[in-house]
């Protein structure tokens, strides 16, 4: 991952309030089941971001489990200059870049998003507004797939922007800090990979 390093120390301004400093603050102090407190709040939506990049669960569930274990490992040289949320998601993504595992489902190679738009003779169309499409078509397992496919198609520096954003609900100033990206870099990567996205989907919303 692009910038990331093995201390997990984040580079930006202390925040003012986080709902997990008294926990964090235990732990620090030698209450280390505060930590166990830590895992079962985390630990769902750990395994959730990585399965999003991972592509299957048996990855997803090793890394889960290495990104805890790195948390456990550096968490008291945590200073909380961003929240442990974002800490820990730096961490998950770091964990996840240098796993040597490898997974069934990642492909050899990455697409390219110039490859995906070769110029300006590629087919022009308009995606239907997805907020007014019926929502048993938007809840289906048949569209679920087509999210996934579409997202592990991604290169992945642009895979964990859209999923931290669009999918994990952090700012752009977040996913930045997380990344060791500038904001610009982040904005930047989020509109191609939602382009990419878009036109990866359009057969399924046009059928």
């Amino acid at each position: 991952m692009e910038g990331a390093g093995s201390s997990y120390e984040p580079h930006e301004r202390p925040m003012t309030t986080d709902p997990d400093s008294g926990t964090v603050a235990r732990f620090k102090g030698g209450a280390l089941d505060a930590f166990d407190d830590l895992i079962n709040k985390y630990q769902d939506r750990i395994y959730g971001f990585l399965y999003r990049l991972c592509g299957n669960p048996e990855g997803a569930a090793g890394v889960t489990q290495e990104t805890f274990l790195n948390a456990f490992k550096y968490l008291k040289g945590f200073r909380g200059e961003t929240s442990f949320r974002n800490w820990l998601y730096k961490v998950a993504a770091s964990s996840c870049y240098r796993s040597k595992r490898k997974r069934k489902d990642e492909p050899d190679f990455q697409l390219s998003i110039e490859q995906f738009f070769p110029g300006s003779d590629r087919p022009k169309f308009e995606i239907p507004d997805i907020t007014a499409m019926p929502e048993e078509r938007l809840l289906n397992g048949e569209l679920s797939a087509h999210i996934e496919k579409t997202i592990l198609a991604l290169p992945k520096k642009y895979r964990i922007v859209l999923v931290l954003r669009d999918l994990e609900g952090l700012t752009t100033e977040e996913t930045s800090t997380v990344l060791d990206i500038s904001p610009a870099a982040v904005k930047s990567r989020l509109h191609r990979a939602r382009l990419f996205a878009k036109e990866r989907l359009a057969d399924y919303f046009l059928s």
